[in-house]
């Protein structure tokens, strides 16, 4: 079987999850290539050399331009800071690499832009990891909603909350705390995991017109983890957004870093004329789905049977279970990056995915609502989105 031979740009959290996906596809899904970790890169040569034992790269390099350009590899994955995506994009696109390209897409839309331009004059196949899409159970919600089975909609709700930078304590900076440091990350919890909850939104409910929106930073200064001095906080701590969708419903969003006993709490639903539909990734294998009407008829179904179920997505007619275990054996948030991989080889080869993975096109899309959030917050006022 044909190599497909990747290169790794980052070797933090998201590195791990994206290397376990291309070490495991091969054994789940049926590919026209085989994965191959080639070689990864990073500025710490300790830790690449630790990353590199782990994951099973066969080299390291600690200048990314040279991996990105070596004629040696076939697709370049980008896990970096997100002040580092631009540069390593147009850099992988103008080398004819196929591109996978962690979320938010860019500091800015006015970047984003530039990465479609180079990515769209390449004519290379893209992906951004908008991971929540390949879990099964939204899947399933997507499916619901294509068959009409909630109908004309009327809200959207998401949630996305956790409480890991609530003490004044936690330092900003570094390997591990730069989502805190403006001038790395762009945005905070907009960015960081707002765009998630976008991304689904429109995925599921069409796209979003106009926002209205209000950012806190509750800490205002931080140590340096580098530096060990005092640093003013200039992005969000929380956000939450009222939003009008084109097809006339309307959505309500909130997100946080200060939800005290939330770890990754990343909620959505979806409520119409012939039912709703709830998901919860802290109870990632569970979809609950409100039946009211038949979407064939328009008619109720029998009172006696409405009401919320509770359905677990685990068999093999779920999308994607077919491909893991038995009836009722749970798969985990590892395997949303396999599921991706797995669609984003299909797509780039001609064959069929489970579903269209998003490009940089649309991760683009996604910038330009999170940038019209911030407008919003910034100016108090409600932000029209062309």
């Amino acid at each position: 079987m044909k190599r497909l031979n990747v290169g790794m740009l980052g070797t933090g959290f998201m590195g791990r999850a994206h290397s376990n996906a291309f070490n495991q596809v091969g054994r789940f899904f049926e590919l026209p290539c085989q994965p191959v970790l080639k070689c990864c890169y990073g500025r710490n040569v300790e830790t690449l050399k630790a990353f590199q034992k782990t994951w099973g790269y066969e080299e390291i390099a600690t200048d990314w331009r040279a991996l990105v350009e070596s004629d040696e590899i076939d697709l370049i994955d980008v896990c970096t800071p997100n002040f580092l995506h631009k540069d390593m994009v147009i850099a992988a696109a103008e080398a004819g690499k196929m591109i996978v390209c962690e979320k938010p897409l860019a500091m800015n839309y006015a970047e984003a832009q530039e990465m479609v331009a180079a990515t769209e004059k390449a004519g290379v196949p893209t992906c951004v990891s908008f991971c929540y899409r390949r879990n099964p159970s939204v899947m399933l919600f997507k499916q619901i909603v294509e068959e009409n089975r909630i109908g004309r909609p009327f809200h959207y709700r998401a949630t996305y909350d956790q409480d890991y930078t609530i003490s004044s304590k936690v330092p900003v900076g570094g390997a591990a705390l730069w989502r805190l440091d403006a001038n790395v990350a762009g945005s905070g919890v907009t960015g960081d995991l707002l765009a998630h909850s976008i991304d689904c939104a429109e995925w599921l409910n069409g796209r979003i017109s106009r926002v209205c929106a209000h950012t806190e930073i509750f800490i205002k200064e931080r140590t340096n983890a580098v530096t060990g001095e005092k640093t003013p906080i200039t992005i969000d701590d929380a956000c939450m957004f009222m939003a009008i969708f084109e097809n006339g419903s309307v959505g309500v969003f909130e997100s946080s870093r200060y939800a005290r006993g939330r770890k990754n709490f990343n909620t959505m639903e979806m409520n119409g004329e012939n039912g709703a539909c709830y998901f919860n990734l802290e109870e990632p294998e569970y979809l609950q789905f409100f039946r009211y009407a038949d979407p064939k008829t328009g008619l109720k179904v029998e009172d006696h049977l409405t009401g919320w179920q509770k359905i677990l997505v685990t068999n093999s007619e779920h999308p994607y279970m077919n491909r893991y275990w038995v009836p009722g054996t749970v798969i985990g948030y590892e395997h949303y990056f396999i599921n991706q991989i797995a669609d984003f080889i299909l797509q780039a080869s001609g064959g069929t995915p489970v579903a269209p993975v998003p490009t940089i096109a649309d991760g683009a899309r996604i910038q330009k609502v999170c940038d019209s959030v911030i407008k919003s917050a910034q100016e108090s006022r409600w932000v029209e989105i062309e």
